[in-house]
This record gives C-alpha cells, structure tokens and sequence, in this order.
C-alpha cells in the first residue's frame, strides 16, 4: 500500500488471480471481487471462471487492448466515484505484475491501494509435477528470471549465463518462444540429461504438462506449438530419485532445544 494508505481505507486492491483454477484463489481474493463495484482483469491469461467470484452488478473491464495510462485512468476514475476496484493480476504481483508503475501513478492522484498475493504460476507448475524445488544437497536456491526479446530490457548484471552458474533451480518467465536457444545457452552449467518440466496455463482447462531435459525439451515445445503463457522449471531437483535429506527432520537432531527457546520469555 502507499506510506499514508491503510488497509481499511484503500479502495483499489491489486489482487493476485492465481494461476488460472478459479478454486486456487485465496479467501481474501474471493471476498474483495464479490464486494467489488469494479473489476479490471487480464482477459489473455485469466481462466474466465475467475469471474465467477464476481458480483453480477459490477462493472468489468478487460484489460489486454489497454495500455497503463488508460488502466490508471480506469482506477482513478472509480475511486474518485467512491466505488471498490480490484485490479486483477495473473499469478501473484510480486513478479512481472506492473505493480511498481501503476502505484507509482496512483500514489500521484493520492489514491489509496492495497495488495492481496495470489498463487505464483511457478508454485502451480511445481505442484502439478509434484516436486519441490529446494532439495537438500541438490539445490537451496530457485532463480525466478524471465529472457528479452521484444520486451523491456534486462539489467546487464542478470544474464542467463550467469545465473546458470549457480547450477540452482532455475524457473524461466517469459521464455517458451526462445526455448531452443535458452536450452544451448545453459546446457554447460547444467547439461543435456538435466530435467526440465514446461507447464502450460496451470491449473486452466487447457492445461499442459512436458517433461524432458536440457537436451530434449525444446523439441517437445515445438511439437506442442507453445508460444505464450508457459513456465519452464529447470533443475536437478526435478528429479524425484535425487537429493538428500533435511537436517529439520533428522532422526538425531535435538529437538529439546528447539522447545526450550520457544518457551522462554522474549
């Protein structure tokens, strides 16, 4: 929210929509689209089912033939007419939402905002193929990035190349049109056997799942016709025989230690 904004005082929540599921919103989400006057959403990526949240007397408004001034505007608009929006964004806000440019402009206007997180796509993909992404002694780091190619530019500290170094999970936004060419470009950090899963519109009716490695998967994307709206997980820890096991749960851990600090008084 804004520095001056409070929770109960906001009229324009940003709210995650979740990968797609209608029934993978949070309870928080579902209770700001039924109160809410207005509704804008990202028709390209939202399962309409979504909507279903939604009272019938509210206005909604598709947000993909939209440019940000025009969704401001919209925003603005309607707090100033004392209406609750919700600003509706595919997956969660705190990657690749456009959240930092439009608070940005209603900090301006002097409208008030709050933020409601929703289920990354990434999670969603993780937990189709059953997998967690962190596994001792394989990987404790996942590396959330996306590619350039018609898009805003990457900051020249954040290559592909230099993340695939750290040999960690990696979850690749953005990318399933230039997936061949990602593959080649790590393919030495992490090599051709490597796994690699693509998930395609989580969790939606159209739903996809690919497993493959580092060496085949761009083949399958091909023969699939991906082009948009997929996740690529990269990684070691996508191998369910691989890894170790955590020291939290170990069998020769003391554990009375753990009670005694949470017994005594801060």
């Amino acid at each position: 929210m804004s520095a001056q904004a409070s929770v109960t005082s906001a009229t324009v929540h940003f709210v995650g929509a979740g990968p797609g599921a209608a029934d993978l919103l949070t309870v928080r989400a579902t209770r700001l689209l039924g109160a809410a006057d207005v509704v804008l959403y990202p028709g390209t990526y939202l399962d309409p089912e979504v909507l279903s949240h939604v009272s019938p007397s509210a206005t909604l408004i598709d947000t993909q033939d939209l440019d940000l001034d025009q969704i401001t505007a919209h925003l603005v608009d309607a707090h100033r007419a004392g209406q609750e929006v919700v600003r509706l964004a595919s997956g969660d806000l705190t990657v690749y939402s456009a959240l930092s440019e439009q608070t940005r402009r209603l900090d301006a206007a002097g409208v008030t905002w709050d933020v409601t997180p929703g289920v990354p796509a990434y999670a969603a993909a993780a937990a189709l193929v059953g997998r967690e992404l962190t596994v001792p002694l394989i990987s404790q780091s996942v590396v959330l990035t996306r590619t350039q190619a018609r898009s805003t530019a990457m900051p020249a500290t954040e290559s592909l190349a230099a993340f695939a170094a750290t040999r960690a999970t990696l979850v690749l936004h953005l990318a399933i049109r230039r997936t061949r060419e990602l593959m080649s470009e790590i393919e030495p950090e992490y090599g051709p056997d490597c796994p690699v899963v693509v998930v395609y519109r989580a969790s939606q009716p159209e739903q996809q799942i690919l497993r493959g490695t580092v060496g085949t998967i761009a083949d399958q994307v091909e023969q699939a016709g991906l082009t948009q709206a997929a996740v690529i997980l990269v990684g070691r820890a996508l191998d369910p025989a691989s890894g170790g096991e955590s020291f939290l749960y170990d069998a020769s851990r003391d554990r009375r230690l753990k009670r005694r600090a949470s017994s005594e008084p801060a």
